[in-house]
């Protein structure tokens, strides 16, 4: 893929996430990838994500920066919500959140092969609990 169709896949994905459109992942995720560097289904990555947006439902992701490295890809965004439900170990207590995410991918044949996302933990907690 070129850089502007890697550009075009990746804001589709975006889109999609922010959709919370996760019935149509497969376009993006191929069935077997890794996860943080470790094996991973498409079907197990799917429930995170419905597990996540089930505790926080505004749950979004706005795209700061992409760069681009032959098959690789690299974002920075913003992830943003006010869970409702317990999540991450927190019960809900009307606080928002509002956290950076680095992510690094991988694309082989038009789907993610390898994907590897940071976000401080900490920081995410602390918002969630003054």
């Amino acid at each position: 893929m070129s850089d502007s169709d890697l550009r075009a896949f990746y804001l589709r994905y975006i889109d999609a996430l922010n959709a919370h459109a996760f019935d149509g992942m497969d376009e993006f995720i191929a069935e077997r990838t890794t996860l943080n560097g470790e094996p991973a289904a498409r079907a197990d990555l799917l429930a995170v994500q419905r597990h996540d947006v089930d505790a926080v439902p505004d749950l979004h992701w706005e795209l700061k920066e992409l760069l681009f490295d032959g098959d690789r890809l690299a974002a920075r965004l913003v992830n943003t919500g006010t869970p409702v439900k317990e999540w991450l170990g927190v019960a809900p207590t009307g606080a928002s959140f509002e956290i950076t995410e680095y992510a690094v991918y991988q694309v082989r044949d038009g789907r993610f092969v390898h994907m590897t996302a940071l976000h401080d933990a900490g920081e995410l907690r602390r918002q969630l609990t003054r």
